[in-house]
């Protein structure tokens, strides 16, 4: 299976746009974050969404998954309105290993293939998703690359998880040993946030 190898710092601009075109035509590839590498595809790819439920062995009601945006401007596009304090919150911590939960609105259960009111939002710190995203013209849905049936096992070298997936994905971003903790995850779906867990970097 294809694996490009892409500087997280200078990412090749062929290469970035080769994997956006992957993605427009439908694949599912893995991708590094600034945490853990990800499972990604477009969000308006509910046949991709469902592949990456089948390779997280979870239903789509029941996997959690995020998508990645660009900046905070896609945000509102899929929430429904927030208060100030969500919004200066997100901004100290973003881009950053952070995913903020916040209510979803009428668009995420339909893309989603779920019924669920609440939606996790990432904006990594790393080039080559944020990128991608720009590519695509969409947020990314994503999913955290495990060990097949241990889901509490991450997987951060390329050549193990191409190893477990070479059968299921046919695009592998490699850009260095990726991350073994997951990003920190804060509930803003209610009045009050709520660190749910913590990741690499504390919430400031």
């Amino acid at each position: 299976m294809p694996v490009l190898e892409l500087y997280p710092d200078n990412p090749n601009d062929r290469y970035l746009e080769q994997m956006a075109a992957e993605l427009r035509s439908g694949e599912v590839i893995i991708c590094p974050t600034d945490t853990i590498y990800a499972f990604v595809c477009m969000l308006s790819n509910k046949s991709g969404i469902e592949k990456i439920c089948k390779l997280v062995g979870k239903k789509p009601e029941k996997a959690n998954l995020s998508i990645i945006c660009s900046d905070l401007k896609h945000i509102s596009d899929f929430t429904l309105q927030f208060d100030k304090t969500i919004y200066k919150l997100m901004n100290r911590n973003l881009p950053g290993p952070f995913t903020f939960i916040l209510k979803a609105n009428a668009k995420v259960p339909k893309l989603f293939l779920n019924n669920r009111k609440t939606i996790g939002i990432r904006v990594p710190n790393h080039k080559i998703p944020l990128r991608l995203v720009e590519l695509c013209g969409e947020p990314l849905v994503s999913a955290s690359v495990h060990s097949p049936g241990q889901t509490d096992v991450m997987l951060s070298d390329i050549i193990e998880i191409e190893n477990h997936y070479r059968h299921s994905v046919n695009w592998y971003i490699d850009s260095g040993a990726g991350g073994m903790q997951g990003s920190a995850i804060i509930d803003c779906s209610s009045d009050t946030p709520e660190l749910v867990r913590e990741g690499p970097l504390p919430v400031i």
